[in-house]
């Protein structure tokens, strides 16, 4: 069965009658009008469209837990929708604790993961209640049985492993595999369980948490996860006489950002999931744990559009033809960190026959500021509007002031109506926490 993550636009896109691309029943450049360039836009439908087929798809598993991994994107606007969707929250930081609190999020529905959580952050957490921290290491072990033991309470946890598998995405968002800056080695394991039953007071191990990667196409890995962390529960139940009751596999479904990405469906992975879970149920002889699934990217990514004013161009002789936004790689820095592509189309000429092939570069002072190469358009010129697809996900999560641009808008919209959740920030903003030393205002 398909399944919005393997859509390239989001659900709601389509031609309307005055030529003009609207998503959400909302004409683009009536928005761009409203609002002004670069704007982050999300589908609502697209988005609840995606939760509800994650529910459909992991429902024949009786003790499941959506969890929505808010590094993809964190707003409280988008924090309300998932919420009200029924998903929990995956969070890294405590910026993204204090946005889904304030959203007024259940927080016992909240792990906390990250491999070098503060003091503070930490501290934070346990005031909030938030409902499971993933341990990460056995510094980050010590350091939260003492702040716990400080305020009087247990820490409820995971313990985050790597399970040694690698899966074929780009190297810096890979997780799971050996060589990496996450989890406890599974060698380790046994170390942290000897210290968290004979030491640590102040917690309560309930499971294991793991996570192979993100923008994910392959289909197996996810059951080779699932069948070692299963294994993990059988053999420290055996060691310990421990029975741990929850495992959390991660989230990393792809998502399809240009013609030639093939991601599975939400529905194939879960039905990996599930019939591996329960063959390693029967195969291990352990209780029926409750599974947690983390998804960000195939939540968010196809829901998100990001709108641009073309400016300038530049024809390169007997080379490239440039094609200017006046946006780039600070609120899109995905193409220059990992080589992303993505598929565009003009929003007032939507009808119109792509007849040149550019190269759309950003505004701002690098020559890697491209975002997208070598692309076929209509005849463009100054003031057209220009939609890229799906960058819901890791696009406004990742902008920067870089240059002293200030970060773009972001408005919801569906049913024709549009609502803004993200304000522009303006040259204010920027120098809000700026201070000029004392001994120089004298000068």
């Amino acid at each position: 069965m398909d399944s919005t993550n393997q859509s390239l636009k989001p659900l709601t896109a389509k031609l309307n009658e005055a030529g003009n691309l609207e998503i959400g029943g909302c004409d683009l450049v009536e928005l761009v009008e409203k609002y002004g360039t670069p704007l982050y836009v999300i589908d609502e439908y697209t988005l609840r469209t995606v939760c509800a087929d994650y529910k459909e798809a992991f429902k024949k598993y009786p003790k499941v837990n959506m969890m929505f991994a808010s590094k993809a994107l964190c707003t409280m606007g988008t924090s309300v929708i998932l919420d009200s969707e029924g998903f929990g929250f995956d969070v890294v930081s405590a910026g993204e604790i204090y946005t889904v609190y304030k959203a007024g999020v259940d927080m016992s529905k909240v792990l906390f993961n990250g491999n070098n959580k503060s003091v503070d952050e930490l501290s934070l957490a346990l005031k909030l209640g938030v409902g499971r921290i993933s341990v990460d290491n056995f510094f980050e072990l010590s350091l939260l049985n003492e702040i716990a033991k400080s305020y009087d309470k247990t820490a409820d946890i995971l313990l985050r492993i790597t399970p040694g598998i690698e899966c074929h995405t780009h190297e810096y968002i890979q997780t799971g595999h050996l060589d990496s800056k996450f989890g406890f080695d599974l060698t380790q394991v046994d170390e942290a369980v000897e210290l968290i039953l004979n030491d640590y007071r102040n917690i309560k191990l309930h499971g294991l948490h793991a996570h192979i990667g993100s923008q994910i196409f392959e289909t197996s890995i996810y059951g080779d996860e699932i069948e070692i962390l299963v294994k993990e529960l059988a053999r420290i139940d055996e060691k310990f006489g421990l029975k741990l009751d929850e495992i959390n596999a991660g989230g990393g479904l792809g998502v399809k950002y240009t013609d030639k990405d093939c991601p599975p469906s939400v529905y194939t992975i879960a039905d990996i999931i599930i019939n591996r879970l329960n063959e390693c149920i029967e195969k291990y002889k352990i209780e029926q744990p409750a599974l947690f699934i983390e998804p960000g990217r195939s939540i968010i990514s196809t829901a998100g559009v990001t709108l641009y004013t073309i400016g300038s161009s530049k024809q390169v002789p007997k080379g490239k033809k440039y094609v200017a936004v006046d946006g780039g790689m600070a609120d899109n820095p995905r193409p220059s960190m990992y080589g992303a592509e993505y598929s565009a189309q003009i929003v007032n000429k939507a009808s119109a026959e792509p007849v040149e092939n550019v190269t759309i570069a950003g505004r701002f002072c690098e020559s890697g500021d491209i975002l997208i190469k070598n692309i076929k358009l209509p005849e463009l010129e100054e003031g057209d509007i220009l939609c890229v697809y799906n960058t819901g996900a890791y696009n406004y999560s990742m902008a920067s002031n870089y240059n002293r641009v200030q970060k773009p808008a972001m408005v919801l919209v569906n049913n024709s109506q549009s609502d803004m959740i993200v304000t522009r920030e303006t040259l204010d903003d920027l120098i809000m926490h700026d201070k000029v030393p004392d001994r120089f205002k004298n000068k």
